[in-house]
């Protein structure tokens, strides 16, 4: 979960548009990057002294490019998924304003073993109350759910849910099915699903690519997806780094801001950045 942390696993069980054609009904093709300049709230909030610390990683993360491919606006109801240290809530929660709603949401505790129940039975309250400090904005009005506990009045209601670096995490855990099935029933017909992941080379072997190094293929994660009732409609290389190789022996975390080998090598690593990510857009199907 983020920041990215390593996998879930030992928890768990131990840029370019497509055809515009492509989109659903109501989603209009867009440019896939979007300036700060041109969206005057987002530069405001980006600049908000609450994301004092955050900032750093604007450069490798590209906060407002990557909402705008993922055609979130002021006023929509977004569901960010294993919200985590809320790195996106500081963002999220005063871009959408008060005629918007953000919801955090963890995964089906159904879906967990022992562990990982334990660690999530309390998200519900517990995200609320710290995204409240993170924001300043009242918990009442930043709800959380597991996804097997989401209100009936939700279903059908959501025009963005946003998945920032976990499909690695979902996918030795068994949680795809589960997730992305209660995810699907949450979005409205048009409703859109944003994902943004650690990619590994198109080459890399099936044993570097199961999620516990971090890295997953883009190829495997749109093919995940789109068995589980959606369709992809775009893909963005506004989190793309060509510097990264994918291939470290440690998995994601050998780079900033993790640098699991703490000195060794730091000044190497951290000239070439954090991961190169897909950044994925969804329909449902």
């Amino acid at each position: 979960m983020r920041p990215s942390v390593r996998p879930l696993l030992p928890l768990l069980a131990a840029a370019a548009l497509l055809p515009g054609a492509l989109l659903p009904s109501g989603v209009a093709a867009q440019p896939a990057t979007q300036t700060t300049a041109a969206d005057p709230q987002m530069a405001k909030v980006l600049a908000d002294p609450r994301r004092d610390k955050d900032r750093a990683r604007d450069a490798w993360r590209h906060p407002a490019e990557t909402l705008a491919f993922f055609r979130i606006k002021p006023g929509m109801t977004v569901a960010d998924y294993m919200p985590s240290g809320g790195w996106y809530t500081r963002v999220l929660v005063p871009y959408l304003g008060d005629g918007g709603r953000y919801i955090g949401i963890g995964p089906s505790l159904t879906a967990l073993p022992e562990a990982g129940r334990q660690r999530w039975a309390d998200f519900g309250t517990r995200f609320p109350a710290n995204a409240a400090g993170w924001t300043g904005v009242a918990a009442d009005r930043i709800p959380a759910f597991t996804l097997d506990a989401v209100p009936a009045d939700l279903k059908g209601k959501v025009d963005r849910v946003i998945i920032m670096r976990e499909v690695h995490n979902m996918w030795p855990g068994n949680l795809l099915y589960s997730d992305l099935a209660a995810i699907r029933a949450m979005l409205k017909e048009d409703g859109l699903l944003g994902i943004e992941e650690h990619r590994a080379r198109p080459d890399a072997p099936a044993s570097y690519t199961l999620g516990t190094m971090g890295y997953m293929r883009e190829a495997d994660v749109i093919a995940l997806v789109e068995a589980h009732g959606f369709r992809l409609v775009g893909k963005s290389e506004v989190n793309a780094n060509p510097k990264d190789s994918a291939n470290w022996p440690d998995g994601v975390w050998t780079l900033p801001p993790s640098l699991t080998l703490k000195d060794k090598d730091r000044e190497k690593y951290q000239a070439i950045g954090e991961s190169d990510r897909m950044t994925l857009l969804f329909a449902k199907r």
